[in-house]
Order: structure tokens, then C-alpha cells, then sequence
């Protein structure tokens, strides 16, 4: 005859997923290269948000978009800080009265910013590569709608393309 003794203890919380500061990418650059913005030609952006039209007017290590969708005119801010921090821009996103939420995107550490001044309005940031990128959206005039959806759209697009 085998006798076994054991103790038990219950704890009180949630149980979440272990989740690691590194990126899955420390090498990877998100900048501006042949004529793309965060990996992203314009048709992808534009297929991405199901928009109508799209114009790129500035290009850079920030690039800005104009889209149409319907009557809706859309507001879209990519960049790249190849050595900023995640903590960082949530600092700043927070500074700004933005309600910051966390979150994983294609494995990478990031959070939402949502704010609604001149529209309903919200930004995707994601540590990658060395630094941060994010993808800023806003319905111009708009404060109905989730552009969340869109921004996080966007930046598990950046995260996963290829070159």
C-alpha cells in the first residue's frame, strides 16, 4: 500500500498569457523605402480600408494619407522611430488625454490610443525592429465609428508583410 500526502492553495486573480518585452524582430526596418511606407504600397493601404481613393502627400520617416471612403474623408499618419520606445509613446499618447489600452499585435508588444477632438480618432503603436512604429487613423468630422479597427488593421499589416 502506497500513501500519498500533497497540499493545495488557491489564489485569487486572472491567469494571462506570459507575454515577453522582446520583439520578434530587433533587426527589421520599418522606415521609408522604395516609395513604401512602413513596408505598405499605397494600394495596400487603401485596399486595407477599403477606401475609395487615396493620396500620399508627404513621404518620409512620417508619412500622411488622405482617403475617401464614401463621404467619409480619412486621416492617416504612419511613422517610425527606430529608436523610440513603446513606453515612450504611451507616455505621450496618455499626456494627450488618450484613453491607452494594451495589447498584442502579430506578437509584437503594443497598445491602442484612442482620442476624439476633431474626429474620431486612434493610433496603433507596436514595438519593432529597434524602436516603435505606429499607424494613426482619423475620421475627419466623424465621432461615430471605430478607427481603432483601421489603425490596428494597418500595423498587423506592417508587421507581417514581406519585402
Amino acid at each position: 500500500m502506497v500513501t500519498v500526502g500533497g497540499c493545495a492553495q488557491s489564489v485569487s486573480g486572472t491567469a494571462l498569457p506570459a507575454q515577453s518585452a522582446a520583439v520578434p524582430d530587433p533587426e527589421r526596418d520599418y522606415g521609408y523605402v522604395d516609395n513604401r511606407c512602413g513596408l505598405l504600397e499605397d494600394s495596400t493601404v487603401s485596399e486595407t480600408l477599403g477606401a475609395d481613393e487615396v493620396v500620399r502627400p508627404y513621404s518620409g520617416a512620417v508619412c500622411q494619407y488622405v482617403l475617401a471612403r464614401g463621404p467619409v474623408m480619412v486621416d492617416v499618419t504612419f511613422s517610425w522611430f527606430d529608436t523610440g520606445t513603446l513606453d515612450r509613446e504611451r507616455a505621450v499618447a496618455a499626456s494627450r488625454g488618450a484613453e491607452v489600452s494594451d495589447t498584442v499585435v502579430e506578437r509584437h508588444p503594443a497598445f491602442l490610443a484612442r482620442r476624439s477632438t476633431t474626429g474620431a480618432a486612434c493610433s496603433a503603436t507596436a514595438a519593432a525592429g529597434s524602436g516603435v512604429l505606429s499607424w494613426w487613423v482619423q475620421y475627419r468630422g466623424q465621432q461615430s465609428g471605430d478607427p481603432c479597427v483601421d489603425a490596428e488593421k494597418l500595423l498587423s499589416a506592417t508587421l507581417s508583410s514581406d519585402l
